[in-house]
């Protein structure tokens, strides 16, 4: 599983080339005065639709810009490089299930910038390590708690009035359930041992029915199946039981 970990142009490419994108629109706004943030999350509305795809890349100053930029750069990072199979998924359903969950339950008001994303990214990376148990992973769960445990704070209206805590909430819920539902079978341990299988059922397995409850065997004997122990000669084997005789320590 380890080998799942690999350094890559990609980690470091998509994070910058994302950055830079909203860099660029940004400034495509400052240059020729444009005003982007009519086309941002307003909730209820049927203009407000186009928001869910285009908001996450829209910002309303330079330090709304810098801070998102920031942790965009870091999230996405260590997305890239923990999840490399899920990340795309993560970004495309991050940004169509954030966005629809505030244009849902937001305010009134247009919701623009890319918290939400940075929520979505927080709380899945978190909630997967944990699903996983897989230890580098909880590591990384650990260091998001570290990190960005006191965002939590901005899930609720009472922190800042002034940003989009539904944007935030929203986010944190999408990255909840898409820990849940975005497999990550590179970190499953494999099935070696057919007691492993989810399906498996110890009632009709042959070698465990010559056991009771108390794991000791049945009158004393047990039950060769030669089917499961796939031996050639089934006819001996189905012949034969075996008997084990317990002697007492002799004291000299």
């Amino acid at each position: 599983m380890d080998n799942n970990f690999k350094f890559s142009t990609p980690v470091l490419a998509l994070p910058l080339f994302f950055v830079l994108f909203l860099w660029l629109i940004f400034w495509i706004e400052i240059r020729f005065h444009f005003n982007f943030s009519n086309f941002g999350i307003l909730p209820r509305t049927f203009s407000g639709l186009t928001g869910i795809i285009v908001s996450p890349f829209l910002h309303a100053n330079l330090k709304h810009l810098v801070n998102n930029s920031i942790s965009i750069l870091i999230l996405l990072v260590a997305l890239r490089f923990f999840y490399r199979e899920q990340s795309y998924k993560v970004i495309v359903f991050g940004i169509l299930f954030s966005g629809t969950i505030t244009w849902l339950i937001g305010r009134s008001n247009y919701h623009i910038g890319a918290s939400g994303l940075i929520y979505v990214f927080i709380s899945f990376m978190f909630f997967k390590g944990i699903f996983t148990k897989y230890y580098r992973l909880v590591a990384l769960s650990l260091t998001i708690v570290v990190w960005y445990g006191s965002s939590v704070w901005y899930l609720f209206p009472s922190a800042d009035t002034s940003m989009s805590w539904e944007g935030h909430l929203a986010g944190f819920i999408s990255g909840f359930f898409l820990a849940l539902y975005l497999k990550s079978v590179e970190y499953q341990k494999p099935i070696l041992y057919d007691w492993q299988k989810p399906d498996f059922n110890p009632d009709e397995d042959d070698f465990i029915k010559n056991f009771d409850e108390n794991g000791n065997f049945r009158d004393g004997s047990v039950q060769v199946d030669a089917e499961t122990l796939e031996l050639h000669d089934k006819n001996i084997v189905n012949e034969k039981q075996y008997i084990y005789h317990y002697k007492k320590n002799l004291q000299s």
